[in-house]
């Protein structure tokens, strides 16, 4: 099947992945966009997971205020270079981050920065609810371990889903834009604040 300009075209702009890359995508995919898209998601999963080691030393603090004043955000996300963060996708996504931060209200930025003793206190609550239901303790492990990954959806940034977009957590957005840019980038810390609280 031949592929046409403007099929390349329309999946770059959907993608934001080069013109190459999106015919070799096609062609894989005899042509269906939906299904080269899938195709150039992989890749770029793929490609986010090699670059996840290297320094991020650049990048931008983004503000955002909510609708009426009430809540203000400031956010900090690192790229590698300079002429990343000047990108579009790269300023989309920390604007996009910023905004979901404001509405979802995350707790920490990714699961590794959640205290010990929150753990404990919300693994104590799962625990004593689950046992109360009367199952048998190999059941009320696994009753609990799936109440923490709850948790963590609930309250960890990059595992929360997106609000624009529930479909993909907040970590996929991420891990999408570096595909699309081809740098590392890391959400490095937010402070959200709401009006009169303390």
């Amino acid at each position: 099947m031949e592929i046409t300009a403007s099929v390349v075209k329309e999946l770059r702009e959907k993608t934001g992945v080069g013109m190459m890359e999106c015919k070799k995508a096609l062609q894989e995919a005899s042509g269906n966009v939906a299904e080269a898209e899938k195709i150039l998601r992989k890749r770029g999963v793929a490609q986010a997971a090699k670059k996840a080691d290297r320094a991020t030393g650049q990048g931008m603090v983004a503000s955002y205020i909510h609708t009426g004043g009430k809540i203000g955000v400031l956010l900090e996300v690192n790229c590698e270079t300079d002429f990343a963060a000047r990108s579009e996708a790269f300023q989309a996504l920390v604007h996009d981050v910023a905004m979901h931060v404001a509405a979802a209200a995350p707790r920490w930025v990714r699961r590794d920065e959640v205290t010990e003793s929150d753990l404990a206190t919300e693994r104590e609550i799962a625990r004593d609810q689950a046992a109360k239901s009367g199952k048998p303790p190999a059941v009320v492990e696994k009753i609990v371990e799936g109440k923490m990954e709850k948790f963590y959806a609930e309250n960890c940034l990059l595992e929360q889903p997106f609000v624009k977009d529930p479909d993909h957590t907040v970590g996929q957005k991420v891990t999408d834009t570096v595909a699309k840019i081809g740098e590392n980038i890391q959400v490095r810390r937010f402070v959200r604040w709401v009006l009169g609280e303390a």
